[in-house]
């Protein structure tokens, strides 16, 4: 049990995500792993690249997989190389942007780790861009099968939640089609969402978009990329009235 008040984030692991997983993390002081959850189709094995042709899926292939597998167990398949594909092609977007070689070393550093499960993969994927960023000195992470708690859906939530003693549920916008936000407010937790700035940087193949890999923001600004990481957020209510307007 936590000895102080804190905000917490849980989430999937997701494949080196967008940068506004990364705002998440540095809002947390929790950021808790959902890795023994079931995995569905998603963004947990691919991310988008920003090319001379638009953005492309950047996908990592799995193996063995079978119904009500939990992302923790999904095997990551290594019968063809698809590191060097994506090295390649992060290498052709990347090739006029000048931190290229550190958004590379990332890469290379996650992948040699030889990862089996798309859990640790992506895990890792996302500790190297907080680490990268410095948001790991406010930031600690934790794996929610690690903590004892079960249950489902909501209730759980609550109960991870809590059992750091947070006072604030910070989320994305898709949880907005399930989250019981009635349930937290009675257990003591506030809900908040993110409100996303999406900051733009120098970014070329075309007009700015935010919806593609960290690596991106990597690799065109550097460490200097943490003062992107400038998103909030705002109450449940608040969230909901404007998405109704």
């Amino acid at each position: 049990m936590e000895t102080t008040t804190c905000k917490v984030v849980i989430s999937q692991p997701m494949y080196f995500p967008w940068p506004g997983m990364l705002e998440q993390i540095h809002l947390a002081d929790r950021f808790v792993f959902y890795s023994d959850v079931q995995f569905a189709r998603g963004f947990y094995n691919r991310v988008q690249v920003k090319t001379t042709a638009g953005c492309v899926w950047m996908t990592v292939p799995l193996a063995e997989q079978h119904r009500g597998q939990l992302i923790s167990e999904v095997k990551v398949d290594y019968r063809k190389n698809w590191q060097s594909d994506h090295l390649n092609l992060l290498k052709e977007s990347f090739r006029k942007s000048p931190f290229a070689e550190d958004a590379i070393a990332l890469c290379e550093h996650v992948w040699s780790a030889g990862h089996l499960t798309l859990g640790e993969l992506a895990k890792s994927s996302m500790q190297v861009l907080s680490d990268y960023f410095d948001l790991t000195a406010s930031t600690h992470f934790c794996d929610s099968a690690q903590t004892g708690i079960s249950g489902k859906s909501t209730q759980r939530l609550i109960d991870l939640a809590g059992s750091f003693n947070a006072k604030t549920y910070i989320t994305g916008h898709g949880a907005a089609k399930y989250m019981n936000h009635e349930a937290f407010e009675k257990a003591g937790i506030d809900v908040v969402y993110m409100k996303y700035q999406c900051r733009p940087y120098p970014q070329p193949w075309g007009a700015f978009t935010p919806f593609v890999t960290s690596l991106d923001l990597v690799a065109n600004a550097g460490k200097a990329g943490r003062e992107l990481l400038c998103s909030g957020y705002i109450s449940w209510r608040e969230f909901l009235h404007e998405r109704t307007r």
